[in-house]
């Protein structure tokens, strides 16, 4: 039933003014800690980037274990905020030591301060002075809700301390509380049953390491076998158990956990638990209806305690990043109006007991207004406020006779810096009700407006802060990635499933070369099999020789002339529609991918997105190149423009089977180039498709060829060739090098010499800072190091870690690599999978018997079944080793890491750069002056900050390196069709006897 609106928006009138009259009766004392700390928080609010370095500093304080590196990391963070900071305290900020009495002295106020700080959002580090900090609650009549505050769980250990503590901590509150004496008010319902003093809020993620969407169910039985023991001593002991919600990608599998357990036999009839709504995400309507229909079949009553939302910087800017829809509502008052709406929908019904958790007094007097006008009893809805942030709120709400209850986070401060900051993000964002009262200045009545009218009254001016969600880079007007497969989406894995079924089917074909537009047979066959299930025969493979490698350069060479004279625009609307063409199959292309090169689900889908990116790039970017460069003076015409080589040789590997392949190939055909595609023999059913697409989309035959064959026969033959002026290869250092030598051999009748651009591999690490965030660095090298098994050119082979962080940073590495999930990689929950072939198998085998002798193995992972079923080499970690040993100087291509001690980041840096190769690598630290030296010193083609040093994107990221790494420029970038080009100068003399035209 729809309330009166004149009505009830008279009641939240009536309800806002009460709270404001309360509000002024629990103002904080003058100078009391309290109010020292509003002051302060409102003087950094007027000063947002000092409010940003401030914040970055206390999320690195608790690593900063002396002193020294206090100070230094304050300078540098203030240096950054020079513009918000009186000129007296920059000059002082120069002059400042690192070390000596006042060093030490403003080491302490800062740590004072942090602490300070730090004890207002969090109720203590340990269980005593929690139970302290609830006790002072219940005397001013306040209930509470525990949440223990915890590293991000990269490891299963992680996760079964943080079961474990759970089940302890019900236990001893339990303990501690049942004497209390009862307060009705507190532990008697409305109808006077009672309310569960012991209260408690989870996250499910932190339950099991491997949380992830991709594969809901394998992660829902793990979770839900870890939940149970938990909810039967909350059920034995008689305590609450609230579910949070955590950031978007997690919420679809928070509810279906939540809703599976509650319809248990054990847990069906239990009223006492909760789960979290965010008011901010624009789905939420969507699972209000679902749980409401939920409620219906469980017919116990359960809560659900509706928030705003704490992660919206979080939500916008991956949105941003990823080009996936952003799930937030990206103003304040769409927001606040969902708030509105779901907190009316919630109060209309009896099945789901309400509990509204703001700071916003309009959405505390509309939720008021609400249980007045549907005279609900008093009690049943409950009022919920954050620990340090809603003390003046909550004591308001109690004057008014209302229930409140208080999150209240505590744990150890490591662990809880990621929270603290998230608070005093809420605290201080142009979203916060304490904002708009301290810094916009807005009145009582501006301030209980209604959402919709507040924006008309303030013309919805868009805020600082949602800019997050707008481009930043340049190019954004011109190009835009092709979004990676959003996997959280039911529909996008039924979609990759049905996709793999169908390439199940098509198994076993026989794949001639095509040449000329036509199939041709050969008398060599390659048969192609899954290296997840070795035994499983994928399809046969036509392999060339030299008389079919002669028969595509003849015909390539014919064809070059008129392709050559084709106009660029038709060459780079042919480039779209290849773009289009594998868009349309873009899950039955990942799918080949999976079987034939062993790639987990969204490694092969990233690599047709980025297929696509570089057919969309390379158009955009020849249309570019196609306009002359004019230079004219009075008389005289001066033109440089571009023409294409003649045919080109693309040599790819099967790493990255249509990414690699498909750029090379498309950057070569936009610049009028003929192709001859020569793929690496394991992936070459993969590239058959990819000439399918370029003969469906129109590119005249003999433009492209597929030539699938072995390197040592066709491919020497390719690179030799007389009447080939390009050779693009991707692989192995060795062949590159072999392909570079004999590439520069003119041979009789050759009239020019021959272009060779190659990416030929890394040896590439990742610095550890000893400030670094621990939960980012070893999340972030397990990624780099065993993503794909370690078979990416860009993968980390090394890490290198400052000897303060040493043992912390190798414990959790050591178990987050224990809690990689090792299968075929057409499960979706795969972590790692085979290698590719058997030859490949045997060569890490021996790389690794070799490193032995260098260096201490401290892991070696079990392939358990799997070890005999396909190529499967678990990760390896070794320690202890020697900077210059083969295993810290050699490319392996595998899943072996080596980790190195180094005594500071000087040090760091030259092991670093003493290797031969030169293309990716990273560094995770949290201070500017130890970025900015990192910048300037890490000598390598590709440098990754604070990130995973895999994945780049096409124009985002440019591809490429030097050194031994490779030659030529980075794929993906501005430069590098230039190399499939030859530059022309054009001048015309236009003068005729003294006359020449003026325009």
């Amino acid at each position: 039933m729809s309330p009166d609106r004149r009505a009830l928006e008279n009641l939240t009138q009536h309800f806002g003014r009460a709270l404001f009259d309360a509000l002024e009766v629990v103002h904080p004392p003058l100078f009391s800690p309290d109010w020292l700390q509003e002051q302060w928080l409102r003087w950094i609010i007027h000063r947002p980037n000092l409010k940003t370095q401030l914040f970055r500093l206390i999320d690195v304080l608790p690593m900063l274990q002396t002193d020294t590196a206090l100070v230094r990391h304050l300078r540098e963070y203030l240096e950054l905020a020079e513009p918000d900071l009186p000129p007296w305290l920059v000059r002082l900020l120069r002059l400042l030591p690192d070390t000596g009495p006042l060093a030490h002295v403003l080491a302490w106020l800062t740590r004072r301060q942090a602490l300070r700080t730090a004890r207002q959002f969090i109720a203590g580090e340990t269980l005593p002075e929690a139970l302290q900090a609830i006790t002072s609650l219940r005397r001013r009549r306040l209930a509470w809700t525990l949440d223990l505050l915890g590293e991000a769980v990269l490891t299963e250990s992680e996760a079964r301390q943080y079961l474990e503590r759970n089940v302890q901590l019900l236990v001893q509150l339990s303990q501690q509380t049942a004497n209390w004496p009862e307060i009705p008010y507190l532990d008697r319902d409305y109808d006077q049953l009672p309310i569960p003093r012991v209260n408690l809020s989870i996250k499910l993620s932190s339950f099991y390491s491997r949380f992830d969407p991709i594969d809901p169910l394998s992660t829902k039985k793990e979770v839900e076998a870890r939940l149970r023991p938990l909810l039967e001593t909350a059920r034995q002991y008689h305590a609450f158990i609230y579910f949070d919600m955590e950031q978007y990608d997690y919420k679809d599998l928070t509810l279906d956990i939540f809703c599976s357990l509650m319809l248990d036999k054990p847990f069906a009839d239990w009223p006492h638990v909760g789960i979290a709504l965010q008011a901010y995400l624009r789905d939420t309507p969507h699972d209000l209806d679902r749980l409401l229909h939920w409620a219906e079949q469980r017919r116990t009553p359960f809560w659900v305690r509706l928030v705003k939302g704490a992660y919206w910087d979080y939500e916008v800017i991956v949105a941003a990043q990823k080009n996936w829809p952003v799930p937030v509502w990206l103003e304040k008052w769409q927001t606040d109006a969902q708030f509105e709406a779901l907190t009316e929908r919630l109060l209309q019904q009896r099945r789901i007991r309400p509990a509204i958790a703001s700071h916003n007094l309009r959405s505390i007097a509309h939720a008021l207004a609400l249980a007045e006008y549907y005279r609900l009893p008093q009690g049943f809805c409950e009022f919920q406020v954050l620990y340090g942030m809603g003390d003046r709120i909550a004591d308001c709400l109690v004057h008014l006779g209302q229930k409140v209850r208080v999150y209240t986070p505590f744990g150890e401060l490591i662990p809880g810096v990621a929270y603290l900051v998230r608070r005093l993000l809420e605290n201080t964002s142009n979203q916060s009700f304490l904002r708009a009262t301290f810094l916009e200045h807005l009145s009582e009545e501006e301030l209980l407006m209604s959402p919709q009218e507040l924006a008309l009254h303030r013309k919805d001016r868009r805020s600082d802060r949602d800019k997050i969600a707008q481009p930043t880079q340049q190019s954004r007007a011109e190009f835009r990635n092709e979004p990676h497969t959003d996997f959280r989406r039911p529909e996008a894995r039924q979609d990759m499933l049905e996709a793999l079924a169908r390439v199940h089917q098509e198994l076993g074909q026989v794949y001639p070369l095509l040449i000329g537009g036509s199939p041709v047979e050969s008398e060599s066959r390659w048969e192609v099999y899954n290296p997840s299930h070795k035994r499983q025969l994928l399809g046969v493979v036509h392999f060339a020789g030299v008389e079919q490698a002669e028969h595509a350069i003849r015909a390539a060479q014919a064809a070059f002339p008129q392709w050559r004279d084709t106009p660029v625009p038709l060459r780079a609307s042919l480039l779209r529609r290849l773009a289009d063409w594998l868009s349309a199959r873009r899950f039955w292309l990942a799918a080949w991918e999976v079987y034939e090169c062993g790639k987990p689900w969204r490694e092969a889908d990233a690599d047709v997105a980025e297929a696509i990116d570089f057919c969309r790039y390379y158009a955009q970017e020849m249309e570019r190149l196609a306009v002359p460069r004019r230079r004219d003076v009075p008389g005289e015409l001066n033109e440089y423009l571009y023409e294409p080589r003649g045919v080109c040789v693309v040599i790819a590997p099967w790493n990255f089977p249509l990414a690699i392949l498909t750029g090379m190939t498309t950057a070569a055909l936009v610049c009028g180039n003929t192709v001859i595609m020569k793929p690496a023999e394991q992936s070459s059913i993969t590239a058959f498709w990819l000439m399918k697409g370029l003969q469906e989309v129109g590119f005249p035959p003999g433009v492209a060829h597929y030539l699938p064959g072995r390197g040592e026969e066709i491919g020497r033959y390719l690179v030799g060739h007389r009447d080939v002026q390009i050779i693009a290869f991707t692989g192995s250092r060795e062949v590159g090098l072999a392909i570079n030598q004999l590439a520069a051999q003119t041979q009789p009748g050759q009239q020019h010499v021959k272009k060779v651009i190659a990416e030929m591999g890394g040896k590439n690490a990742i610095i550890i800072d000893d400030d670094a965030d621990l939960d980012e660095a070893v999340d972030g090298v397990v990624y780099s190091a065993f993503g794909y098994q370690g078979q990416k050119c860009s993968a980390c082979s090394r890490v290198i870690v400052l000897r303060s962080i040493y043992d912390r940073f190798l414990a959790r590495l050591l178990e987050a690599t224990k809690s990689l999930k090792i299968a075929p990689a057409e499960d979706p929950g795969c972590d790692v999978g085979p290698v590719i072939s058997a030859e490949a198998y045997h060569r890490i085998l021996q790389a690794i018997e070799r490193a032995k002798h260098d260096a201490e193995l401290l892991y070696a992972g079990s392939a358990g079944a799997l070890a005999d079923e396909g190529y499967y080499i678990p990760p390896h970690i070794f320690v202890n080793v020697p900077p210059g040993c083969p295993l810290a100087q050699e490319e392996i291509f595998g899943p072996v890491l080596a980790v190195l001690r180094s005594e500071n980041l000087e040090e760091a840096l030259t092991i670093a750069n003493g290797v031969s190769y030169a293309l990716t690598g990273g560094f995770y630290s949290r201070s500017p002056g130890h970025i900015a030296l990192v910048r300037r010193e890490f000598r390598v083609g590709n440098l990754y900050i604070n990130r995973p040093i895999v994945g780049a994107l096409v124009d985002r990221q440019p591809f490429g390196g030097f050194k031994l790494s490779g030659i030529g420029s980075k794929a993906g970038g501005p430069d590098y069709l230039l190399q499939f080009l030859l530059p022309r100068t054009v001048t015309e003399n236009v003068m005729r006897h003294g006359f020449a035209p003026l325009d």
